[in-house]
């Protein structure tokens, strides 16, 4: 008994919670982990995706999925009861996607082991450490397709439906592969968990923006839940936050992609705007196409960069000027970086002996968008200047 939830035990050590909130749940979990010796290292698991003694033969059931045999990429989260499941993927030669730490900098890291690595070599790749020293980051033109998403929980049940630590970026992970087009419906998701872990969850804690898991693997048992529930179909911008704007770069680069498809992203607290009149609407990619299936525009790629440079007269509402670069800086770096934040312009006009660059997007609210974004900018230790570049122009 803990906090004065009922409970009952069955013979796998699993709780049926009653008229309990998700924080209840993840405080009995963590409660009862730490008191039966059952949490790893690091401890206390509190407020984390709690690591388990056992987490090594639960990851090895990883293995014995069809869904993983099959998959070419795969998308495991790094808190440390999948750092076997990073190294399976990376033993049998999958390609390993790794979100970065609060989505802070992108979405994910791909993690290049050095040619020839060994086993031991795979092991430190699959660490935080690893993940640290042996990945590239994949932007939002990358158009990469998971197969297979592996993500940790505190809490779950047969049926499929999944509590994390509380911070619901799991969820938004999930949610921002499906608006890029990397996962659809039939994608499947695995968590990795104690068998203590496995719970009955009551149904009316679910939220539309909660994702579902449609196997458990645990040190005893591979659960295939069947769940019938639907994934969240892409992000419920009325859930997210000015602040969480703030702190997540690519948020706000997937917010102007799809303000610009025309769908409502109306943030929390603030009130819905109409569609501006005669606004062209435009289709996002399907979900479910292939990357090579997907038609891209050769000047959205910035390869067509470097056009000529624009006069005082050209500038446009479209334009965004960047200065303040260092004076080693490359046309690579900058656009290296605008990748990283899923900030690409059309074009990109590159003036290095004037320590300064424009970029040219589609029109005025996409230029604003990525000002916003690009905010905080930095080329090795130098703050970049990002403005429209008719503001810049007037001052």
């Amino acid at each position: 008994m803990c906090r004065g939830i009922p409970l009952c035990v069955n013979k796998w050590e699993s709780f049926v919670l009653i008229g309990v909130s998700k924080q209840d749940i993840r405080e009995h979990i963590w409660d009862y982990m730490e008191s039966q010796n059952l949490a790893d290292f690091p401890r206390p698991v509190h407020h984390r995706i709690p690591n388990f003694k056992g987490a090594s033969h639960a990851a090895q059931q990883l293995l014995r999925l069809p869904a993983f045999k099959t998959a070419g990429t795969v998308k495991v989260n790094p808190d440390a009861p999948q750092k076997n499941a990073r190294f399976f993927v990376l033993e049998n030669k999958k390609t390993l996607l790794v979100p970065t730490p609060r989505l802070r900098t992108g979405l994910f890291n791909k993690i290049t082991p050095p040619p020839g690595a060994t086993k031991d070599v795979l092991r430190k790749c699959a660490t935080s450490q690893g993940v640290r020293n042996y990945s590239v980051p994949v932007g939002l033109d990358s158009r990469v397709l998971v197969d297979l998403v592996v993500v940790g929980s505190v809490a779950v049940s047969e049926k499929g439906w999944r509590i994390g630590k509380g911070e619901g970026y799991a969820d938004l992970e999930y949610a921002m592969m499906v608006s890029m087009g990397a996962v659809s419906k039939e994608t499947p998701v695995v968590t990795i968990v104690h068998d203590c872990q496995v719970v009955d969850i009551p149904e009316e804690l679910l939220e539309e923006h909660d994702i579902t898991v449609d196997y458990i693997l645990t040190p005893t048992r591979v659960i295939a839940t069947g769940c019938e529930r639907p994934k969240p179909m892409g992000i419920t911008w009325s859930k997210i936050s000015r602040e969480m704007m703030e702190k997540i770069p690519i948020l706000r680069s997937l917010r102007a992609q799809e303000q610009q498809a025309g769908k409502d992203v109306t943030l929390q607290g603030e009130h819905r705007h109409p569609p501006e009149p005669g606004r062209q609407q435009t289709v996002p990619p399907s979900a479910g196409r292939r990357p090579q299936d997907t038609p891209r525009p050769e000047a959205n790629s910035m390869e067509a960069a470097c056009g000529s440079p624009p006069g005082e007269g050209a500038l446009l509402a479209a334009d965004v000027y960047v200065g303040n670069l260092p004076r080693d800086a490359r046309v690579s770096d900058l656009k290296r970086a605008l990748r990283e934040l899923g900030s690409v312009p059309l074009q990109l006009t590159w003036e290095g002996r004037r320590h300064r660059a424009f970029l040219h997007y589609q029109d005025s609210a996409a230029a604003q968008q990525a000002v916003s974004c690009l905010q905080g900018l930095r080329l090795g230790t130098d703050t970049l200047r990002v403005a429209l570049a008719r503001q810049q122009r007037d001052k």
